[in-house]
């Protein structure tokens, strides 16, 4: 019988930089084990007829909301229940082939479900659709409908373990899809910019420099921050507010919108930095918050999702409710003026990112986790 050390990595996209990530998580944590990576989306162009059904069925399912403006259309395509099970059905067949040397499927995500019946799955992800609702605002017509989230309940079912990202999501997962509890597991995540050096050249928390880090503005909370920004200035006049990813057209010469740059530039941003605030409405993980805490800065987040996880209030940054312009100007003007509560609350937050928020012990946790149920499987069959 052949030796089953093969993995089998199945993530959706393969350029995000979590994906870098999580693949070399894998590598680096079983050095024993051969990793093959799948991409889903380029087994759907290799089966380029799916991109134009699937096309109509978006329309079909969710036509309604896309022309309401509710969530734009890539993100509905992605949440037809036709292209759930023709995934399901492609990765099937193509896992199958090798089935006789895989020791275990590996899933970034929960978008589809990539069990394959008779190995062992897993599943890593920062986000379940039904925890979208603990969100300020949030419109549930806006969400992937009831009979996907009838799928999405199969990939958790499915799986040997799900691993989280934060314990919101831990929590979803039993108390709104009935999973038991001993089948979740919160390891966290690392950081995907570049290991921090320990320069700072923010003037030794002096600079006045806050910085944004996040691509959707309104999700965000970007125009909160601004406005928040905007009357922290009366008081502190030579403050900067340095925003990266997003590219909001403002006209204010304190400041500096950067805009998209590459990944592995984001660490500059960051080490010029005195303040991190993400005054966000709806966060699933945020990674912004992870890299902020390895660069040593305070933090600035509101209490909801997994930044409660990130940030314990007082003692590496400020927790305040979302859309609560008065106590982001309050925390913002506690940290400008107090340099040594920055460099203070930078450090814990340092110290949380060493101890919790690493590759390495996300991948520790993984493995000394995954090994036991491979091993018992092994004897079963």
């Amino acid at each position: 019988m052949t030796k089953r050390r093969k993995i089998a990595f199945i993530r959706v996209w393969h350029s995000p930089p979590i994906a870098t990530s999580v693949e070399q998580l894998l590598i680096n944590s079983f050095p024993d084990f051969q990793v093959d990576t799948i991409d889903i989306v380029r087994l759907i162009k290799d089966n380029w007829w799916l991109l134009f059904t699937n096309v109509y069925y978006t329309i079909k399912e969710y036509g309604k909301q896309i022309l309401l403006g509710k969530k734009a259309f890539k993100y509905y395509f992605f949440g037809t229940t036709y292209l759930f099970r023709k995934v399901h059905a492609i990765l099937t067949d193509t896992l199958n082939a090798q089935k006789d040397e895989l020791a275990f499927t590996f899933q970034l995500q929960s978008l589809f479900d990539t069990s394959l019946e008779g190995i062992p799955h897993f599943v890593y992800t920062d986000h379940t659709v039904l925890a979208s609702l603990t969100y300020p605002d949030i419109d549930p017509d806006a969400l992937y409908s009831e009979e996907w989230i009838h799928f999405e309940k199969d990939i958790y079912k499915n799986a040997s373990i799900i691993f989280t990202r934060s314990h919101n999501i831990s929590q979803s997962l039993i108390e709104q899809y009935g999973t038991q509890p001993e089948k979740v597991i919160c390891v966290y995540a690392g950081s995907n910019t570049k290991t921090f050096t320990g320069n700072l050249s923010n003037d030794n928390y002096s600079n006045g420099n806050i910085l944004f880090v996040g691509i959707d503005w309104d999700r965000k909370g970007g125009s909160l921050l601004v406005e928040a920004f905007e009357r922290i200035l009366e008081k502190f006049s030579d403050a900067q507010l340095t925003i990266v990813g997003a590219e909001p057209n403002l006209d204010n010469s304190s400041i500096q919108v950067i805009g998209h740059i590459p990944v592995d530039q984001v660490h500059k941003q960051y080490e010029k930095a005195s303040i991190f605030c993400l005054p966000t409405l709806a966060e699933p993980f945020g990674i912004a918050f992870v890299e902020a805490l390895n660069h040593s800065l305070p933090i600035i987040g509101t209490n909801i999702g997994a930044v409660p996880d990130f940030v314990i209030n007082g003692k590496n940054g400020y927790l305040i409710q979302p859309n609560d312009v008065d106590s982001l100007v309050k925390a913002l003007s506690n940290l400008l003026e107090d340099p040594e509560k920055c460099r203070s609350f930078g450090a814990q937050g340092r110290l949380l990112a060493e101890t919790r928020y690493n590759w390495h012990s996300v991948g520790e946790a993984i493995r000394e986790n995954i090994l036991p149920v491979i091993e018992n499987h092994k004897h079963t069959i």
